[in-house]
């Protein structure tokens, strides 16, 4: 909504987005729009907030590595209509080939860019409102920055825009100018189909300028206005790796600004990054080096890192999560992962449950209360209440062919540097005894042993060993023990 309106806001006509530009200044195999920040392709932000004015018709112009980009949009945003701008002839003859789509439509036309992700459906709203207040044929997002060069600047006539001036061909007295052009527009439809139709390429780049639309409307004696955006970061496009590193970190401050705001402890912000798609409790705490991404939730008094990256994971309350990586996986209420865990796909740790140092968990479900301290492989497995997994364990699930899972019962115990083959099924109340290889079936109350009698050789070291330093080690102990009053 506009400041100076109290009406409820209504729908535009269409918003056209161009995204059809070749980023050279990137230098990648990728579509400029897809690369990412904050966990998203940088044209889903330009469709969400375009979809914020609720257009009639969303029209995306692709070009340039046009395939990718469809195909992504087809996933993200299935409702766009997608126009093709052959060859880069500029920014009118992007808006041409997007108002190709559109014949007929009348109202309100937004033109807005695929590379600016820091736009806020909120900011075009307010555009369109003013756009409506002052009457005008078209208006234009303009922003003060504090370095303009580069920039179109905003030539005003008054409350009006007398015409935009490209940095190349502005005077002295223009290059002052710090108002500059976001490249973001309202037009009313009639206006921006008869200035398309007009443009020419009598300029150096012998391209056709969006800007010369502008001058055919104070030509014909329309007005234009802008709208001067407070904020001019929304205004900053990304055209190489350097500005879309400013602009993630910009988005990152802002996202974090955000949950600090509503209650989660940030104890570092200069080293927790957080997607836009994460959704945090209150009372949360991100301890340094925290990264949360894509769909990740965390619950109400739940403690992440130090040094933690969890990828489409939900964690529940007051659980805790240290030093560890975690992808696609549950942890419930109260559980405690880390330090050092690896909780790979398909993972759900249940209420209380506890992954301790150097594990290395997949597809494995861990009841309430059951423990995996440290130095474990568990792979494939289902392990009961309580269960109790020794210090060195391994979920033996791969047999060069197929993967299979293995259950732990309810209260059982997994002695320390036992291999489970699966598949086999320890049962409630049992037990494993230390350094066994189970390869069958353990009953309820039983104590599976699979390992080799302990004999000891006497004299070995003496003949196999002669001349060592564990020789002559042996061989002292030995007077010593034969000494009169050496204990036996």
């Amino acid at each position: 909504m506009s400041e100076n309106s109290d009406r409820p806001f209504t729908r535009v006509s269409a918003v056209v987005i161009m995204a059809a530009g070749a980023g050279t200044r990137m230098k990648s195999a990728t579509a400029k729009v897809l690369h990412r920040l904050g966990g998203r392709s940088m044209i889903s932000y330009a469709v969400e907030a375009a979809s914020a004015l609720e257009p009639e018709h969303l029209v995306v112009v692709v070009g340039h590595q046009r395939d990718q980009v469809e195909a992504h949009l087809a996933e993200v945003a299935p409702q766009v209509r997608l126009a093709v701008q052959e060859q880069p002839l500029g920014t009118g003859d992007a808006v041409r080939a997007g108002m190709s789509l559109l014949s007929g439509v009348a109202g309100e036309v937004v033109v807005t860019s695929g590379d600016v992700p820091l736009l806020r459906g909120d900011t075009l709203i307010d555009l369109v409102s003013a756009h409506r207040e002052d009457g005008n044929a078209v208006t234009v997002l303009t922003a003060m920055v504090p370095d303009p060069s580069g920039y179109g600047r905003i030539v005003r006539d008054g409350d009006e825009v007398a015409r935009i001036v490209e940095h190349r061909d502005a005077s002295d007295d223009e290059l002052d100018i710090a108002e500059i052009n976001s490249g973001i527009y309202v037009f009313d439809a009639a206006t921006l189909a008869e200035g398309i139709a007009g443009l020419r390429t009598s300029n150096d780049q012998g391209e056709l300028y969006l800007t010369d639309v502008v001058a055919h409307a104070r030509q014909a004696g329309r007005r234009v206005g802008a709208r001067v955006l407070a904020d001019y970061l929304q205004t900053e496009g990304v055209n190489d790796r350097a500005q879309l590193a400013e602009r993630n970190a910009e988005l990152n401050r802002r996202i974090l600004h955000r949950w600090m705001t509503d209650g989660v402890t940030i104890v570092d912000p200069a080293t927790t990054w957080i997607h836009d798609s994460v959704d945090l409790a209150e009372d949360v705490t991100l301890l340094p080096n925290t990264s949360l991404e894509g769909a990740t939730s965390v619950g109400r008094g739940a403690t992440i890192g130090p040094d933690t990256t969890l990828v489409d994971v939900e964690v529940g309350e007051g659980a805790q999560v240290i030093r560890s990586h975690a992808s696609l996986a549950v942890i419930a209420a109260g559980a405690t992962v880390g330090p050092f865990s690896f909780l790979r796909p398909g993972t759900e740790l249940g209420e209380r449950s506890k992954v301790g140092a150097f594990v290395e968990t997949k597809k494995a479900v861990i009841g309430a209360g059951a423990k995996v301290p440290h130095l474990t492989y568990c792979g494939d497995a289902v392990i009961g209440e309580g269960a109790n997994i020794g210090a060195g364990t391994i979920f033996a699930n791969y047999d060069g062919v197929g993967k299979y899972t293995s259950t732990v019962g309810a209260h059982s115990f997994v002695g320390s540097d036992s291999v489970l083959v699966a598949p086999v099924h320890i049962a409630d109340g049992a037990y494993v005894a230390a350094g066994s290889t189970i390869t069958d079936d353990v009953g309820p109350g039983e104590l599976g042993v699979s390992r080799g009698r302990q004999r000891n050789i006497a004299g070995w070291v003496a003949r196999k060993r002669a001349g060592t330093a564990s020789a002559a080690a042996a061989e002292a102990a030995g007077r010593s023990s034969d000494e009169p009053g050496a204990s036996a």
